[in-house]
Parts: structure tokens; sequence; C-alpha cells
């Protein structure tokens, strides 16, 4: 294409100093525009002296060469968007061998590129599902291959580099460079990830130990948090290399026990990950004293690390102590929202007993207390707009007067914004329909009565009955049983318990609001006059003129086979006030009907009981 455009140039249709550029470009195949992105360039037209490019969203775009040298940037074949553009098929394939693809996207952009860029150029064209576990996998093996530095921040680029580098030398080599303890630490683990891949675990594990020891003397007193991290880290290094324990190292014990360590806010500046770890140092530390510690503390600490307290605490036969400490908490109202927070989350059969009403008011409180002190953010009150089950479990066995109560707490609350109250309020209407009034100032057609025959109603009571002594308690053993089987996470029969437990209070809350507007009648000498619940009713079809019988009862007493039907169904609600000789109108099944009223009768009177 050179003497092509040489000749253009010679014409005139195009600047001599455009032949170079023109010439990059046509043989590339492929450009970019800084506007436009990443094009394919179709046809070279020396005629009209014009490219027609494909861009994303400008298929067949034609551009004037002048201004095509000007304005873009050739990529060459092997770049991963030309690559892409080409044979994206052939691309795809290539994403199971992960350091191949990892390899051309990086030397496509000099050698480096940080994982958002290589995630933006792969997904979702290359790889379309679970980028997260395919980049895992990727850095698993790079960080084995030693022409891949694969860096310790997200921000930073992965480097590909010709001359190979063992993941022993540079592990090391990023350990001595690491600038402070901290740094170091990082660096720690990565090696313990791939202990078993170092050529001499044992010399790499001597070297850091040795330089990780002044750092922890130098650092136990000014920052023990940090020292107390780089032990746990150094004592796991220890064990997975086999190598002895150093003389005169400063060990957990000797940082708990220091003069001025304040165990709380000292536990709180470790990382997650190493909570759990840093609750048995302190344990294997304070023998006598550490339940009393942690329970101390248990007002003090974040929802996460009450998790931790409470699960050494229940696993160490410390149950009841702690039972005891968190109802103090919540029945003095001094609990703090981080503390109510763990208990929303983890609410189980272990703290049935302390689940009630009264947490919901310690949680008003708490959340009272953290508006006055303009704490910001609330995660407690955002847990419980989320948490649709959490009220009406709380307030599931209260009394109507306790709830009356709670409902106006609520309202005179001034945490929750007047959409979130509304929201709230509804969920306690929806599980105790007798506090309509008290948030409505009205009643309602929803909590009007429901008039039901007393067989019926104590058949209602009964199933009721049944749920709450048999079904319920049945259902907390399964929990419980299922628990003991250890790792929620996969514990099948642990999910399908509480699956089973969520159909049953659902079935516990629809009960209660339907007994709670029941009203049993006998239905006995019902007036004629008109029609109404306990009457027989003789009809005829205006259309066929068929001539039916319907037996209007309670709501609960439908029995279409023999003719009785509810009150509140279409055809009882069409006919209800109306009497003899009216013609009365319903849709039934999607049909419009009429009908005439030829007789109305008492289904029950005191002198001639029915069957």
């Amino acid at each position: 294409m050179k003497a092509e455009f040489e000749k253009l140039a010679a014409a005139g249709k195009i600047e001599g100093r455009h032949v170079a550029a023109l010439t990059q470009l046509a043989e590339a195949g492929c450009c970019t525009h800084r506007s436009w992105g990443f094009g394919r360039i179709k046809t070279v037209d020396t005629v009209f002296a014009r490219f027609t490019i494909d861009f994303p969203g400008k298929p067949g775009h034609a551009m004037d060469l002048s201004f095509s040298a000007e304005s873009l940037k050739p990529v060459p074949k092997d770049h991963i968007l030309a690559r892409k553009a080409m044979d994206l098929e052939a691309v795809r394939h290539l994403a199971a061998h992960h350091l191949d693809l990892i390899k051309i996207v990086l030397n496509s952009y000099g050698g480096k590129a940080t994982p958002d860029q290589i995630q933006s150029v792969l997904v979702p064209d290359v790889i379309a599902d679970d980028w997260k576990k395919w980049w895992e996998t990727a850095k698993r093996e790079m960080k084995k291959n030693g022409h891949f530095i694969v860096p310790l921040k997200k921000t930073e680029p992965v480097v590909y580099q010709v001359k190979e580098t063992s993941l022993q030398d540079r592990l090391l080599a990023e350990f001595r460079a690491a600038k402070g303890l901290k740094a170091r630490i990082l660096v720690v683990a990565e090696m313990l990830k791939g202990i078993s891949d170092l050529k001499d675990k044992v010399a790499t594990a001597n070297e850091v130990i040795a330089a990780l020891n002044p750092d922890i003397v130098a650092y136990q007193r000014t920052q023990p948090s940090v020292a107390l991290e780089a032990i746990f880290s150094r004592d796991e290094l220890r064990e997975a290399a086999g190598v002895p324990p150093v003389a005169d190292e400063v060990s957990a014990a000797q940082i708990w026990l220091q003069d001025g360590v304040k165990f709380g806010p000292l536990v709180e500046t470790i990382p997650a990950a190493k909570h759990r770890r840093a609750l048995e140092s302190f344990k294997t530390a304070n023998p006598e004293r550490w339940d009393d510690v942690l329970r101390g503390a248990l007002n003090f600490v974040s929802a996460k690390l009450a998790k931790e307290f409470a699960s050494l605490l229940i696993t160490n036969g410390k149950l009841g102590l702690f039972k005891e400490t968190l109802a103090k908490h919540i029945n003095q109202h001094t609990a703090s929202s981080e503390l109510l927070l763990w208990f929303a989350r983890e609410r189980n059969e272990d703290f049935v007993d302390i689940l009630g009403p009264e947490v919901f008011r310690a949680m008003l409180t708490a959340m009272e207390r953290d508006q006055f002190n303009e704490r910001r953010s609330n995660r407690l009150r955002d847990f419980i707009l989320e948490d649709q089950q959490l009220l009406g479990e709380l307030t599931a066995s209260a009394d109507i007067e306790v709830i009356k109560d709670l409902t106006r707490a609520l309202k005179l609350s001034p945490v929750f914004d007047d959409m979130d109250k509304r929201s709230l309020l509804a969920r306690l209407v929806k599980a105790h329909p007798a506090v309509q009034s008290l948030v409505s100032g009205e009643q309602t057609k929803q909590e009007a009565g429901l008039l039901v025959s007393w067989t019926s109603l104590e058949r209602r009571r009964a199933e009721y009955q049944e749920l709450v002594e048999k079904k319920i308690p049945a259902n907390s053993k399964e929990i419980a049983i299922a628990r003991s089987y250890g790792d929620l996470r996969e514990n099948h029969e642990y999910k399908a318990a509480k699956e089973m437990q969520k159909i049953l209070m659902r079935q516990k809350e629809d009960l209660d609001v339907a007994l709670n507007r029941a009203r049993g009648q006998d239905f006995v000498n019902a007036k004629t006059d008109v029609v109404g619940p306990g009457t027989i009713v003789k009809a005829t079809d205006l259309v066929s003129n068929q001539v039916e019988t319907f037996t209007i009862l309670g709501a609960w007493d439908s029995d279409p086979d023999h003719g009785i039907i509810s009150y509140l169904t279409p055809i009882a609600m069409g006919m209800l006030n109306h009497k003899v000789g009216d013609v009365v109108e319903y849709e039934l099944h999607g049909q419009q009907r009429r009908q005439r009223i030829e007789k109305i009768d008492a289904w029950k009177t005191e002198a001639a009981p029915a069957a």
C-alpha cells in the first residue's frame, strides 16, 4: 500500500508526511480513535482517498485519508483488541490457558496492566461468566510462574518480564524492599499462600522470621496491634515451614500482658481475618479472667467483633453468662447499636428467651443515642428496614398492650423519616391488626370483623394450637439438630429447616390476623326480608332460566358441593341486602350474570335446627 499512498501524495491528494502513518494503518488493519474507540479498517479507497472503518456504533464510517493519518493510531495484529476483532472465538478458546491470554493482554499494553484494565478488555466479550473465579485461578498460576509479577495492591499493575524469577526469589525481594512492618506482613501472607511452591521454604522462613523479630520488639509498645498481627504471621510461617522457635522472641501473651494495653480498642484495630486468632491468644494469656474481659468489652465493639466474642464464649461453655450480659444491656437500654445489630443478624433458638419486644425498644434507644451523638451512619437502622421479618418475630408472642406501647414509641421516634416509619408501622399492623386504629386513627375495611360459624372458628383455633404447640417447637428442634452438623453455608438440612420455619411463621401470622378478626355466629333465626348471612336464597338465571339455590353462611363455611357459599363470595356480595323480586348482577369467572331472587328462607331456626 505504500506505493499507492505515494502516488496519491504525488497527485496532491494527500500530504507526503502522511504516507508512513497511512501505510502503518493499512498494514495493521485495526486502529483506535480517541473518541470512537477501537475500529477495524474494512476498505482503502485510493480513488476518493478515504478509509471505510467499522467503529462501535458507527459501522461503515468513511474517513478522509489525511484526517485518518492525523487522528488514528494503528493497532498491531497481535494486540488483544485486534485479535478479538479478527477471531473472537479463538481468543475465547485461549481463555482456558490463563497465562497465555494474560501474556497477550500485558504485551498489548507495554508489558503491564492493572487488574481493572485486564478485566475491561476481557469482560464480557472473552469471559462472560464468573470473572472473579477465572481471575483468582489466573493469579495463582501467575504467582507460581517466574515471568509475572503480581502486586499486593489491586491498583498496581501486573507485569510480564522476559527473564524468569522464581517465586521464592521474587517474594524475598518484595519482603526486603517492603517499608514498614505492615507491608512485610502482607508479603508473608503471600508466602503462606505459596509455601508449597518455594524451593527452600526453611531458608525463606528463617530469613523472614529473623527480620520480623526485631520489628515486633520495636512495635510492641507503640503499635501493639501490628506487633500482634506480625506475631501471628511469624508463627504461621514457622509452622508451615517446620522450623523451631527462636529463643527470647516476643510472644502474643507478652503483648496482651504489658502495661497500658486496652483490650477493646486493641482488638478492634486488628484485621477481621485475625480476630479469632487474637481472641484465642488473649484467652491463653488470661485463663482466669478472659471471659469477664470479653463480656465487659462486648458493648463497645463492632457487630463483626461481637460475633467473634459470642462464638468464643459459647464454644467454651459460657452461653449462660453471655446471655445474662446481653439481657442486662437490653433490659437497661444500654446496648449499643452495633451489639444489637449483631443480635438481630444472628438471632436464633439459643436466644429465644431474650428475643422479644424489649429488644426493639432497646434498638430505638440505641439509635436515638447515636443520633444525639451525631453519628451519620447507622447500620442498625438500615438492617431494621431491610429485614422484613424482624419486627414480626420480636413481637410474635407479646401481649397486645405491649405492642400498642411499642407502636406509640415508634410513632414518636425521631430515628426514621416519615416514609420509613410508615413502612415499619405497616409491618406491625400486618402482624397485629389490632393496632391498626392506633396507627391510622380509624377502623379500616381490612380489619373489620369476619362473620364465621362457631364450628369453623373452633376448627381454626385447633389448627392454630397445633401450629404453636407442636409444629413450630418441632421445627425449632430440627433447626437446633441441623445447626450441630456445622458449616451452615453448606448445611442443606439447616437451610430446609429454616425455610420451613418461614412457612410456619407466615401461617401463624395469617392465623393470628384471621382469628383476631373472627366473630363467631350461630346464624339462628336470620331475617328473611333481605338476603344476608344465614339465609337460603332461591334465584332464577335470566339467561338460562335455570333455578339455583344458595345457602349463605360465614367466611370459612364454603362447601360448593352442597350449595353453601361464604357471604364474601362474588355471588353472595351481589345478593346481600336485596329482597324477593330484585334482579341482581355480579361477575363470576369473568362472565356477567343476572339473576332474579325468587325466595329467601332462614337457614336455621331454634325450633328446627339444620343438619
